[in-house]
Order: C-alpha cells, then sequence, then structure tokens
C-alpha cells in the first residue's frame, strides 16, 4: 500500500470498531470525507456506500465502495477493507483500496490503515499526485486518526478538535506576523527605559527564538496532530486477505 498510518489509542476496542464503522461518526473524525452513506445491500453481500469530500464551497466530488470486516478474528484483531471508486472528472482519484486493522495492545488499540489509489488525469495528474495530493492525503489520515484518539481518550468531540486546532493556529500565525513584521516593537521597547537601547540588540534574538517556537513546538495536548501518528510501517504490512475478496464497484 502506498500510504501508511498508525496510531496508538488508549480506549475500548468495541467503542473505536463503533466510532469508525458507524458512517454518521466516521465523518464526523475524518477530515477526507464530508459524506458517507451506506447503500441498501441483501444478506450476505458486502457494503456498498456512497461517499462526498467538499474540495471548495461551490464544489463536491463523489464516488462509490464497497467493504467489508471481519469483527472477529482467532488473533484478536479486527479488520475491515475496502475498494472504492469516483467517476467525477475532477476528482483526482480514479479508483483505490485499502484497509483498517485494530490491534489490542496492552492498555489500548493500534489503529492502523493502509491504502493505496490511481490517480486520473495521466502524467499531469501522477506529478500533481506525487508533489501534492498524496502527501496531503498522509498528513489529513494522520491528522484524522489523532483526532479519533482525543475523541476516545480525553472525550474531546471532532468538532472541538477542529475549533482548538484552528486556534492554536491562528495564535501561532499571529506570533510569527508579528515577529517579522516588529509590530508593537518600539511599544515594547520603551518598556525598559534607559535599558531600551540594549534591548534592542536582544530583539533579533527574541524575535528568532519566538517563531521557532510558532512554527515547531509540539502542540497543546488538546490539539489534533499528525506528528503525533506513526507515519512508516515498522516492518512489512501485507494488505488483509480479505480485501482480495471485494469486487471493485461498479
Amino acid at each position: 500500500m502506498g500510504l501508511y498510518v498508525e496510531a496508538h489509542i488508549r480506549g475500548d476496542l468495541d467503542e473505536l470498531w463503533e466510532r469508525t464503522q458507524d458512517p454518521e461518526r466516521h465523518r464526523r473524525w475524518d477530515l477526507r470525507f464530508s459524506e458517507i452513506e451506506y447503500l441498501p445491500r441483501a444478506q450476505g453481500e458486502p457494503q456498498r456506500f456512497r461517499y462526498a469530500t467538499r474540495v471548495l464551497p461551490f464544489l463536491t466530488v463523489s464516488g462509490t465502495g464497497v467493504s467489508a470486516g471481519e469483527k472477529t478474528r482467532p488473533d484478536g484483531t479486527r479488520t475491515s477493507a475496502l475498494r472504492f471508486s469516483s467517476p467525477h472528472p475532477l476528482s483526482l482519484i480514479a479508483e483505490g483500496s485499502g484497509y483498517w486493522r485494530y490491534v489490542p495492545d496492552g492498555d489500548g488499540v493500534r489503529f492502523l490503515t493502509g491504502y493505496d489509489y490511481r490517480p486520473r488525469w495521466g502524467r499531469v495528474g501522477a506529478l500533481a499526485d506525487r508533489v501534492v495530493f498524496r502527501p496531503l492525503m498522509g498528513w489529513a489520515t494522520a491528522w484524522s486518526f489523532d483526532r479519533l484518539r482525543l475523541w476516545l481518550e480525553k472525550g474531546i468531540t471532532p468538532e472541538r478538535a477542529l475549533v482548538n486546532w484552528c486556534a492554536e493556529l491562528a495564535v501561532r500565525a499571529l506570533i510569527v506576523a508579528t515577529a517579522c513584521t516588529g509590530l508593537g516593537l518600539d511599544s515594547f521597547l520603551r518598556l525598559f527605559g534607559p535599558f531600551a537601547a540594549a534591548m534592542a540588540y536582544l530583539c533579533p534574538l527574541l524575535l528568532a527564538v519566538a517563531i521557532s517556537l510558532a512554527l515547531f513546538k509540539t502542540p497543546l495536548s488538546c490539539t489534533p496532530a499528525a506528528r503525533r501518528c506513526l507515519r512508516t510501517p515498522p516492518t512489512r504490512v501485507p494488505a488483509p486477505r480479505l480485501l482480495c475478496t471485494l469486487e471493485w464497484p461498479s
């Protein structure tokens, strides 16, 4: 699989399963989807679904998929696999497949995913995918996994986690903008009276420290962050056999 993300979640396996398998709960924490809807199915058939992603306020791309899950396995793990495709001409993703694995581990669950897809638009699409879209998808997946972790571990709802992230991002941006422009620097130096001239020599260093903290400081514990997730598998992880049983959605 082309993309891999893993998060360790200190929570109940059944609750994690419900919040990832129920469409209404899934779309709340997963940044990649605006809508997820299960379609009617006959007994014993894989679950078909429709998904949509709002790319811009006036542009939504949609597609369909098929999924299946194994809730009870001899080793205590669980697996969910899916295939998906989008006929929308503005969707860079033509078709793809992936899986989720739920691995009990001590006081929590290793929740991991691997997935890959085929871009459209020929060489232009392949270049755009490699340079922009694929790194963005990896980041969005990891960010969403940490958002889900906060929901299960700390009770921070996905909606509140998004507000926290936006607020922290705004504060960091404000610090960088203020430091780069020197806004309010004269007023700040006047506070030191006769030592203002001496402090002026320290200001470049202080501003550099402020910018570094704003850019690189670890996010607050209530804020989702992609950096908390593992992005490279520790060992080679094969796709589950369940994936081979799924047909491509029509």
